[in-house]
């Protein structure tokens, strides 16, 4: 900052110089840890322009913001998604499976709008982000600041990272932007990305801010200056808190009972009022979120990688509505199956517009027994995926009459001529002859566009390729730019910047994105690649296990090698490639097919990717407690239930199975143990009781690390 200060008395000369001197050192002091002048100083600055002006919105901000959508933010604590339940079964399932003699929960409406982190160091707004994938997301800190009761600065002088959603209130939407737009959630989501503040459709300050979590840096990630962060002991605690900051929540209700049953209806009781009460919200709701209050519990239950096992979120049952099914198109997906889309009259089902729905295979079109020209009925499952449920039989004109697409504009089509879906038997992109599989109809052409296209944008998405979206993708494929996915790493700005809507900036920008995601991790490298049934944890798993690429891919050429011998000359039951991968947890014999097929059809190209990228192994995680490496089965009556036991084992590093084999370890037998203690006898599997089994975790009893109201687990063991 080189900006001299200004000569003279010229007062609003001084604001403008002052402005831009605090908000430059706020940034290098809140956001990229590097002053370059003393708190003393800067704080005189501070004072300086409060005399001045002490009404100028600088001085009530922090750092500099962004363009919204600009830059991506990585989450410091992952904004992970909730599960989901839509019947009276689920609750009392989740209920049954988080307590244990005490029993308290909080209960908030689950908003349905757009969720927010906003990150605060030392009481000041620095930086708010979108959701995004739950580990990174968009910074929209300028929209942000303009929603009405997002505080500048809140009443702690700490650092603290607060979630919630952003909603827009009913009254607002129905005054000023109904006939713009099909329903809040949208708008919300809108106003957090519009680039400026007039680019949008709406304004970012009829928005509201409602807050449901907050969670505080450890010490080595907090500003020195902060305040250690209060203690709660129950989640409820901190919503009261966060109320006493000035910052809006979503809700509070916290219900408790003195067993399980009484539990249960309690909470179904609060489902129901919001059922009922559903259109007197201020807001759009879509259920309840139900989340167990004490946070110690909470730490015992532990998340999985999608979703913490101590809350639920229970949805409203899904609304339906009744359409026409005017088209059908049929889709390639990037492994091979032909999948139709069915295109609709437009219909508001849950305050969206739907007018396209799935039909999920062509064995269920033929289930169904639908034409084009039906009247149907469609559901939105969860809230998400919009579906045909029942035919209700051939449609009349009447039936599309008055319809609105959801951009506003009057549906204006004809009745399709009534006529039997027709299944194709080629490809509709390549012409290669579709093979049944049960349900399905698969293309098996490995370059048919379709195809590579959709596996373009997979290995974009899982890398964050953000600069190649859909429509790139396409013509990228479809030009014969990238005929597979080393080609990707070929690409140079004159190719991208040739192709329609792109410009030497954008395709520079895009360039630089790949050359960047050339280094990535074993695991990173497999889930990428999209193989059937290969989602982020077991790609992970596998990694983990095989540690390099060319030890992956040795076991690819041992797939079909013949099943050997064990030492006393009986056959294995796989051959040595599906062994080394069954061994993993989570991988059976159909996965572990899967993996090793699906690698050997893409060896050219996928052997190829790899000589372009740097892929490292998967770090491996520290053994954990002593009992790691061990396997333990639980059978008979305790002392303290299964699940705490197993829960106590899966702490100290052990893992816990449901069957008796050889390969267990322990067998841990209570009273009237039953046929699994014979059997382990009869293998040789040493046999604990409760108390050998204490002494090895060298614990007097269960109570000493299992209060009494300690819950069980949501953990299938």
């Amino acid at each position: 900052m080189t900006d001299e200060r200004p000569i003279g008395g010229d007062k609003m000369e001084l604001v403008s110089w002052l402005v831009k001197q605090i908000s430059y050192h706020s940034d290098l002091y809140y956001n990229k840890a590097t002053p370059i002048i003393s708190d003393a100083d800067f704080d005189s600055l501070w004072s300086e322009l409060k005399i001045l002006d002490p009404l100028n919105p600088q001085l009530d901000k922090v750092g500099s913001d962004s363009i919204p959508g600009a830059k991506k933010v990585n989450h410091l604590f992952p904004m992970r998604s909730l599960d989901k339940a839509t019947g009276i079964k689920e609750i009392r399932h989740f209920i049954s499976e988080t307590t244990s003699q005490g029993r308290q929960f909080v209960c908030q409406p689950k908003l349905d709008g757009s969720a927010l982190s906003l990150e605060y160091k030392r009481g000041r707004l620095v930086r708010a982000a979108t959701r995004g994938n739950g580990s990174r997301g968009e910074d929209v800190t300028a929209n942000a600041r303009r929603i009405s009761n997002v505080p500048e600065s809140i009443g702690w002088n700490g650092d603290c990272h607060i979630r919630g959603e952003v909603v827009m209130p009913l009254m607002v939407f129905r005054e000023k932007y109904s006939s713009i737009a099909p329903n809040p959630r949208n708008l919300a989501a809108g106003c957090l990305r519009q680039k400026t503040i007039h680019s949008g459709k709406a304004k970012a300050e009829d928005l509201i801010f409602l807050a449901y979590d907050v969670k505080f840096p450890d010490i080595d990630m907090r500003h020195p200056d902060s305040p250690p962060p209060p203690k709660f002991i129950f989640d409820s605690q901190s919503n009261t808190w966060l109320s006493s900051i000035g910052i809006e929540i979503a809700g509070n209700t916290v219900l408790s009972a003195e067993n399980e049953d009484i539990m249960t209806q309690e909470i179904i009781s609060t489902t129901e009022y919001w059922t009922t009460n559903r259109e007197n919200a201020d807001w759009e709701i879509d259920g309840v979120v139900i989340k167990l209050d004490l946070l110690s519990k909470r730490e015992l239950l532990g998340m999985t990688a999608h979703h913490p096992r101590w809350a639920l979120a229970w949805k409203f049952p899904p609304e339906e509505a009744t359409t026409v099914l005017m088209s059908v198109d049929w889709q390639v997906g990037r492994t091979g199956t032909v999948t139709p889309v069915a295109r609709v009259a437009p219909v508001s089902v849950s305050g969206v517009t739907v007018e396209n729905v799935t039909l999920h295979n062509s064995g269920e079109v033929n289930r169904l027994g639908i034409y084009i020209g039906d009247k149907v009925k469609i559901v939105r499952r969860g809230d998400v995926i919009p579906k045909i449920v029942d035919v209700i039989g051939k449609a009349n004109i009447s039936d599309i009459k008055g319809r609105i697409h959801s951009n506003g504009e009057i549906f204006n089509e004809d009745l399709p001529t009534y006529s039997s879906i027709i299944i194709p038997s080629l490809c509709p992109r390549c012409s290669t002859e579709l093979i049944g599989d049960g349900a399905f109809i698969r293309c098996t052409n490995l370059n048919c566009v379709s195809r590579l296209e959709r596996t373009v944008l997979y290995w974009c998405r899982a890398l964050e390729l953000d600069g190649i979206g859909e429509k790139l993708a396409e013509q990228l494929c479809s030009k014969g730019l990238v005929k597979s996915l080393p080609d990707l790493y070929r690409l140079n700005v004159s190719d991208i910047s040739n192709l329609e809507r792109m410009a030497i900036k954008s395709a520079t920008n895009i360039v630089k994105e790949l050359e960047s995601s050339r280094k990535m991790t074993l695991g990173k490298f497999l889930f990428a690649l999209g193989l059937p049934g290969i989602g982020p944890e077991i790609a992970i798993a596998v990694a983990t296990k095989v540690e390099t690429i060319e030890n992956l891919f040795h076991l690819v050429s041992l797939r079909n090698e013949k099943v050997d011998l064990d030492n006393e000359g009986i056959p294995y039951k796989h051959n040595m490639a599906i062994r080394e991968l069954i061994e993993i947890n989570g991988v059976g014999e159909t996965v572990a097919n899967q993996i090793l097929e699906g690698l050997a059809i893409r060896m050219k190209s996928v052997s190829e990717l790899s000589k372009q990228l740097h892929i490292s192994p998967e770090l491996k995680s520290e053994p954990v407690g002593n009992l790691q490496g061990r396997t333990f089965c639980i059978t008979g009556t305790l002392t303290r239930p299964r699940k705490q036991v197993a829960l106590l084992i899966k702490a100290n590093g052990g893992k816990v199975v449901s069957s008796v084999s050889g390969n267990l370890n322990y067998l841990i037998a209570g009273d009237s143990a039953g046929s699994k203690l014979e059997t382990a006898g009869n293998l040789g599997v040493t046999i604990l009781s409760e108390e050998e089994f204490n002494r090895i975790l060298k614990l007097e009893s269960f109570s000493e690390e299992f209060p009494v109201d300690t819950q069980k687990s949501l953990m299938d063991f």
